[in-house]
């Protein structure tokens, strides 16, 4: 297989698609308020909430987020979140069905613990929450403390991911992260104790200092914890778009190849300890509710990466959050005094969208399936959309190349990737992108 030459091409990682870079003004907040009256009751909705704060600042970071050292900036920011909450919910015409709900960062869990309590008691308000709704939350195991794992139960949450990168004292020293296997034990069990039962884990490859030695013994404290999940992905060092990544140096970086041979030991490691590999980079036990969906076909991606979650609609809360309606995508002010002025003012604060067209469904479900499945049979999926198939002409001549190239097997509809090939599914699902030769070089490489 002739791997090496696409190792270091700059894809997107497909959390959507069209992808954020291609988000424009043309909509706005007039369009997202008419996007949510249109939604019907018992629509399968899900809530994403994004608080964009940390105590510190990891080098290798690529989120939206800032560091808060005093509380009062995160007070104002929750009171604008609030206030955003009940815009939307005006908005809407019928309640809908929520069964996820996803606080991201940032580090959420740098709220008072009675102020997360509150929020989700907000939430249960003003939408139709399922009793039985997944509440999940992505948690700073340094700065967790047992107060805030009561409030975490309290509200309901039940799964928490953990941000662990590497355990490596030279990686962590060089992302400005130092973090112990002990510390991130205890909140383990703490979670565990608390009826938070459902744990994945966070780890990357490709960081400065790092070797394939240590990303396995990485990997090895991790197994001693037992999460459900894991996430691994490859760092994507881009200082031009993220200031702070500057202070890593490139020269500790680890090449192409070393990437590749560190992400394919630490995947082996994973499977070798009995959990199930999805899709590019996540790891499930048998019994997950992520693996389960994987051999019955349905997996799905979204803006928190495989996501067992079919929702028709995503609504965002934050400063920078996405959502995504039946019509297309909208996303929020990123910066976060924007974002506030514009709560204060009474008014959504949808900033830039997406609206789809027909077209755009299409290769939005191709690259999906080849994302969570490494397959896909294009004629059928072209079948369930009023599309000309001729619009795949130039994606089926790459799928051709790639073919040559011993990356996939084609036969003129169904593509599917090999095993040792798998890495580079974003390759392979960039070839249905219609958007991909206009698209700014921020994004990580092919692996």
């Amino acid at each position: 297989m002739a791997a090496a030459s696409y190792r270091d091409e700059r894809l997107p990682r497909y959390t959507s698609y069209p992808t954020a870079p291609h988000f424009g003004p043309a909509v706005d907040a007039q369009d997202y308020a008419g996007w949510l009256k249109t939604l019907v009751a018992g629509t399968a909705t899900s809530l994403y909430l994004h608080v964009p704060f940390c105590r510190s600042m990891c080098w290798y970071c690529g989120c939206h987020t800032t560091v808060a050292l005093r509380n009062g900036p995160i007070v104002d920011y929750l009171a604008a979140l609030r206030g955003e909450i009940a815009l939307v919910a005006e908005q809407l015409s019928a309640p809908l069905d929520v069964r996820h709900i996803h606080f991201g960062g940032g580090t959420p869990t740098i709220l008072e613990p009675a102020a997360f309590v509150a929020l989700v008691a907000l939430l249960r308000q003003r939408f139709a929450v399922h009793p039985e709704a997944e509440i999940a939350v992505e948690i700073d195991p340094r700065r967790l403390e047992p107060a805030m794992i009561a409030a975490l139960a309290a509200a309901g949450v039940n799964r928490a991911s953990l941000g662990v990168q590497s355990f490596d004292p030279e990686v962590q020293k060089a992302i400005n992260r130092i973090q112990s296997v002990e510390q991130t034990a205890a909140v383990v069990s703490g979670l565990r104790a608390a009826g938070i039962g459902a744990v994945s884990f966070d780890l990357i490859y490709g960081l400065p200092k790092q070797t394939v030695q240590s990303c396995l013994d990485t990997v090895e404290q991790c197994l001693a914890m037992r999460p459900d999940r894991f996430s691994i992905f490859g760092y994507a060092h881009v200082p031009e778009f993220k200031k702070h990544q500057r202070r890593i140096a490139t020269a500790d970086l680890p090449n192409g190849d070393e990437r590749h041979e560190q992400a394919e030991a630490m995947a082996q490691s994973l499977v070798a300890a009995g959990y199930v590999r999805i899709g590019l980079d996540h790891f499930a036990l048998p019994e997950d509710p992520m693996a389960r969906a994987l051999s019955q076909g349905r997996l799905h991606r979204n803006f928190q990466g495989y996501t067992t979650d079919p929702c028709e609609a995503l609504i965002g809360f934050g400063a920078s959050a996405i959502g995504k309606l039946p019509q297309g995508y909208v996303q929020n002010e990123v910066v976060i005094g924007r974002y506030a002025e514009r709560i204060a003012d009474n008014a959504l604060p949808a900033a830039r969208g997406y609206r789809l067209s027909a077209e755009d469904r299409l290769r939005a479900e191709l690259i999906e399936r080849v994302m969570c499945d490494l397959t896909v049979d294009i004629d059928a999926v072209c079948a369930r959309h009023p599309v000309d198939p001729q619009v795949l002409a130039p994606a089926l001549s790459a799928l051709g190349e790639l073919a040559r190239d011993g990356m996939i097997d084609f036969d003129g509809s169904r593509v599917l990737l090999p095993e040792d090939a798998r890495l580079f599914v974003r390759k392979v699902a960039s070839v249905f992108d219609a958007h991909i030769d206009q698209s700014p070089r921020r994004y990580s490489r092919a692996v």
